[in-house]
């Protein structure tokens, strides 16, 4: 099963912006997760987010999970978060990096992938 990130509009303070986020169920709840890049202070990873879904207001949620040893030779486990989509005509692969956005988001999200 694919999961979907959504793009949508809002307005803030005069300027129009867009949200990120994946719509699901749990236990007969619905949830959104807000996601958004994983440096907020880097504005130009909204660029490439409004890039990777170009005119589209959905992109493929891709989950690449990584391992590695740190220091100490403690073994760190987890995953990476991608929105992704793929150019019709040239079959090129555009990606972005995101996280969910809050605490609440992440729970939701672990949720959403059981």
């Amino acid at each position: 099963m694919s999961i979907m990130v959504e793009k949508q509009a809002f307005e803030f303070k005069g300027k129009e912006y867009f949200e990120y986020f994946i719509k699901g169920n749990v236990r007969g709840r619905d949830v959104k997760v807000k996601l958004a890049p994983p440096d907020k202070t880097d504005k130009g990873a909204f660029t490439v987010l409004d890039i990777v879904f170009g005119d589209s207001n959905n992109a493929e949620f891709a989950v690449v999970p990584y391992e590695f040893q740190d220091s100490t030779g403690k073994t760190i486990v987890g995953n990476k978060f991608f929105v992704r989509t793929t150019d019709a005509e040239t079959g090129e692969i555009y990606e972005c990096q995101v996280k969910p956005a809050k605490n609440s988001d992440k729970t939701l999200l672990s949720m959403l992938m059981r």
